[in-house]
């Protein structure tokens, strides 16, 4: 399956850089505004259908649009930095509401079964502790913490990605999308003075550094251990092309999560990981600059885009830059390069065109989910990119 080529009108477009960054912040704004009508306090679904999000499907124990899965957490981030950039209060009171919602989740035990629980609390309570002072919000998130370190297996020092502790399938697995959950255990060492916390993050990058990066640079998707014997096994993948190409989303997220936990932790392997995934992923982009959804594709090939990818790999070179001042200034042009792609090729027209404010991306195409449609993740990375671009002082959450 091909991805949809840019509309002529998209190619078309000429701003200049901050011209286009400011048209695309105002288009998204009118696109999260439309979306908290559409959805109140409900969830949409982790991708839209045809560009349109439907609500979050129902499941036994949850009604449909509640609260459950790993990606509802976006929603309310783009709320937050939408606040944050406007000032306009209807985001934050919508942003608010999710907050509570999310105390229910923690407070219910529903659907906590995963290592992303960084991500769902991190954008969701964190946000509104960092910003407000919000006291409900940072005991909400501190209890997610304390669920997130329940995890952790000390045999092989890291914390288990999916599933029951006792499931055989996923025992002793992680990903290294883990590496972005890990600032929610940062915040509650800050918050709380435990070293527990912190310790498990030092622990937990060091073992991915040490695995799940290759020698040539690509990352593996996940990595097994021995539960019992902390031994490292193997790699391989559950959303990329083959156990050893290289997943696009995966290797940006080792671009952000190495240099965010770098920041963290300071330790210095992990900036050098960060550098290492930067540039395989740049070497391996095509000439529009946006990833296929597995980098052992090229220009040419017969497979779909993931702006996802792109649009977190503009958020990790601008982190990476921020850490690395070395190479800063390569760091921030290529987010630049990739981010000005996406914002020329890969968005609607006009926001009324899509629910989504980023399109093209992938969620999981060996399972075809999601396949060329928008989704949350890459709408909320997308947003953070533009807020980095348009003020270089801003920090999210992380």
């Amino acid at each position: 399956m091909t991805t949809s080529p840019p509309t002529a009108a998209a190619a078309a477009r000429v701003d200049t850089p901050r011209a286009a960054v400011d048209r695309a912040l105002a288009q998204v704004f009118d696109t999260v505004r439309a979306n908290i009508e559409a959805f109140g306090i409900r969830y949409p679904d982790d991708t839209t259908r045809a560009n349109r999000y439907p609500l979050r499907p129902a499941v036994p124990g949850f009604a449909e649009g509640e609260n459950r899965g790993w990606t509802t957490s976006f929603w309310p981030g783009m709320q937050w930095i939408a606040w944050e950039l406007t000032g306009d209060e209807a985001f934050r009171d919508a942003a608010l509401a999710h907050a509570a919602d999310f105390g229910r989740r923690v407070r219910g035990e529903r659907d906590l079964d995963t290592h992303d629980l960084g991500f769902l609390y991190t954008l969701s309570c964190v946000a509104p502790w960092r910003l407000l002072g919000d006291d409900e919000a940072r005991a909400s998130a501190l209890a997610a913490a304390d669920h997130l370190m329940t995890r952790y297996l000390p045999s092989a020092g890291i914390i288990q990605a999916w599933g029951d502790l006792a499931d055989p399938a996923q025992r002793g697995r992680t990903i290294i999308d883990s590496l972005m959950n890990m600032p929610l255990l940062t915040w509650a060492a800050e918050q709380t003075g435990d070293a527990r916390y912190s310790d498990v993050v030092a622990r937990h990058t060091a073992e991915l550094r040490q695995r799940i990066l290759r020698p040539d640079g690509s990352t593996f998707h996940t990595f097994y251990w021995d539960a019992e014997t902390g031994e490292p096994l193997r790699g391989a993948t559950e959303q990329g092309a083959f156990d050893d190409s290289c997943w696009a989303r995966g290797q940006a997220w080792g671009i952000y999560g190495f240099a965010m936990n770098h920041r963290a932790t300071g330790d210095a392997a992990l900036l050098d990981a960060s550098r290492t995934c930067a540039e395989y992923f740049l070497a391996h982009l095509p000439a529009d600059d946006v990833p296929y959804w597995d980098l052992v594709y090229g220009d040419d090939a017969d497979a779909p885009r993931d702006s996802s990818s792109g649009a977190i790999a503009v958020c990790g070179l601008f982190e990476l830059a921020a850490v690395d001042p070395e190479g800063a200034e390569r760091w921030r042009a290529a987010a630049e390069r990739i981010l000005a792609s996406l914002i020329a090729r890969y968005t609607p027209e006009r926001a009324e065109d899509a629910d989504t404010v980023l399109l093209h991306s992938v969620y999981d195409l060996p399972k075809n989910v999601g396949v060329d449609e928008g989704t949350l993740w890459g709408d909320y990375f997308y947003l953070e990119a533009l807020a980095r671009a348009a003020r270089p002082e801003w920090r999210p959450v992380w």
